[in-house]
């Protein structure tokens, strides 16, 4: 009879064999790893008759053994061992089975409960990692043979292939919800319009996917960092708001645009804070940039809690999140300057027509000087020279020629509002008020493109001025389309009244035109929204004639609108 009381042989494998099955039916009924483990403990301690028993899996943080489940370990259970401490340390490091027959002629023991006499450890592997140690102990010496350290082998094997996939499906799930979690943070932030909110936003959903004591946002500022957003709580420690560059961890992330993790908040980062409390001083940082394309926007900061090595995997995270902000970000100055240059060019049509209305008017007022001038003249004749009479009539003159110099400086300002005409290519100018409209596009939903042939003549034009021709029917055409819809810009050479001219035909799919107002669309002043100025078609036809050109309805309907205006083509 063994030491253990348990016959070799036969009886040996029927007994790995009935423990392996009671194992597996157990590990397979549960799908948490810790439940597993304590299955696989209280088995073992049953087969193998152990007085206590303990499961230590490897922490990868802090490189230490950590009991997971036990039994009968008393307040012992809590201990942690340095790998190669004790037998447990031991197997851990040689991934080797220990038995050992008499705990007190071991040096490597190390004794967590003074009953124990003799013990056995098995190293529990996963793809031939060691992640973990089996132990049992007795209370008699020479409690454990051969037969019983191939059995527990054997059980440790299988159960760790068990456990292992339950660890593997937890690992699922977890990435799982983190992936979610990713992607409602992303959804929320790029739809966000308002710089404060995504940095705060953006700070949320750091701090609750890296389980941080806290994070802050600085937005880079001219001089400086300016902390716009917090969340959670330092405990007495307050984060600066501002502060230069220099030579901070800060000022280094957001000057290189690369990530900085930091292993003490209080040693060498201490003025990232206007107060410091110990705990918070001990504290590990992460610092990344919310930067997009080469461009850094901001600097998130990372308070852990307590000392902290974040893993490749956290920092993906981390970066993913940031990415999504810095998108944000970029597109919202973006909307900013789309909006600025929108309102520039309304303002440059009001100015526009004002100056063409002055014209007008100084042309209209031109004719009637001319008459004054000239009756001021003949008037004259006949009146002796000492007549009051002819001194009235000097000073019509003189303000009659005042008027006309009035009107001629007018006139000149007027004619100096178009550049000078050079070669055009109207599809590459299309292309590229396009580009400056995508923000606009993608605001209200719609597509445009541009056709044209490969070859399209040039015409002779103010590139601004035909641009502006563009900006505009595009314009008209995104209001006429409030729920989205396709915009085309179609080009090609047709036969005009005096040779080639360059047909452009824009195409809108809005509700078309009210026929009560369609053949007034181009008059000055004329507008059929409460919201416009009557000024935008105007210009346009003013423009494209003083380009020897026009501007005319093709077609509008339920279906949408098409507007067609050409210029003649360089000869």
């Amino acid at each position: 009879m063994a030491a253990s009381g348990k016959a070799p042989g036969g009886d040996g494998d029927r007994r790995a064999l009935g423990c392996l099955a009671r194992i597996s039916a157990k590990v397979n009924s549960t799908e948490d790893p810790a439940e597993a483990l304590r299955h696989i403990m209280d088995e073992v301690v049953a087969t193998l008759r152990a007085s206590s028993a303990s499961i230590a899996l490897i922490d990868p943080a802090t490189g230490t053994l950590r009991i997971e489940v036990s039994k009968g370990l008393g307040d012992a259970a809590s201990s942690r061992l340095r790998m190669g401490q004790g037998i447990t340390g031991w197997v851990a490091v040689h991934a080797r089975p220990l038995r050992v027959s008499d705990v007190r002629a071991e040096p490597r023991y190390r004794m967590l409960r003074p009953e124990v006499r003799s013990e056995l450890a098995v190293p529990m592997q996963i793809l031939g990692q060691v992640v973990g140690v089996v132990n049992c102990d007795s209370d008699r010496l020479a409690a454990f043979d051969a037969a019983d350290e191939e059995l527990l082998t054997l059980v440790t094997a299988e159960a760790a292939k068990a456990v292992g996939r339950l660890w593997m499906l937890g690992q699922l799930r977890s990435k799982t919800r983190q992936l979610e979690a990713i992607l409602g943070a992303g959804q929320e932030l790029v739809r966000d319009r308002d710089e404060p909110r995504i940095s705060a936003d953006l700070a949320r959903h750091a701090r609750a996917l890296l389980g941080l004591r806290a994070v802050a946002v600085y937005t880079l500022e001219e001089g400086g960092l300016a902390r716009v957003a917090v969340d959670g709580d330092l405990g007495g420690s307050t984060l600066v708001a501002r502060l230069s560059s220099g030579d901070t961890a800060l000022g280094t992330v957001a000057a290189r645009g690369r990530p900085v993790e930091v292993a003490s908040a209080g040693k060498g980062e201490e003025q990232l804070f206007s107060s410091l409390r110990p705990d918070v001083a001990a504290s590990s940082l992460i610092l990344m940039p919310v930067a997009h394309e080469q461009e850094t926007f901001a600097v998130l900061v990372g308070v852990a809690e307590g000392p902290r090595r974040f893993s490749d995997d956290e920092r993906r995270v981390l970066g993913t999140v940031v990415s999504y902000a810095a998108l944000a970000l970029r597109n919202v100055r973006l909307y900013a300057k789309a909006f600025a240059a929108e309102a520039e060019l309304r303002r440059g049509e009001r100015l526009t027509a004002l100056g063409m209305l002055s014209a007008e008017i100084a042309h209209e007022i031109r004719n009637p000087l001319t008459v004054m001038r000239l009756l001021t003249d003949t008037l004259g004749e006949g009146l002796p020279a000492g007549d009051p009479r002819r001194e009235d009539l000097e000073v019509m003159r003189e303000k009659v020629a005042h008027m006309e110099g009035v009107v001629a400086r007018v006139l000149s300002l007027a004619r100096s509002q178009s550049g000078p005409f050079r070669p055009v290519d109207l599809a590459a100018l299309a292309r590229q008020t396009l580009l400056m409209m995508r923000l606009k596009l993608e605001q209200v939903g719609a597509s445009a493109e541009v056709g044209a042939p490969d070859h399209l003549p040039r015409v002779s034009g103010d590139p601004g001025q035909l641009q502006q021709v563009l900006l505009n029917l595009l314009m008209n055409a995104l209001q006429a389309m409030p729920a989205g819809g396709a915009i085309r810009i179609t080009l090609g050479p047709e036969p005009g009244p005096a040779g080639v001219v360059v047909a452009a035909r824009v195409t809108d799919t809005g509700g078309g035109i009210p026929s009560e107002i369609l053949p007034r669309i181009f008059d000055s002043f004329f507008t059929g929204r409460e919201d416009g100025t009557g000024l935008g078609l105007a210009i346009v036809k003013r423009i494209l004639r003083a380009h020897r050109g026009d501007i005319a309805v093709e077609s509008t309907g339920p279906g949408g609108t098409t507007f067609r205006f050409w210029i003649p083509a360089e000869g």
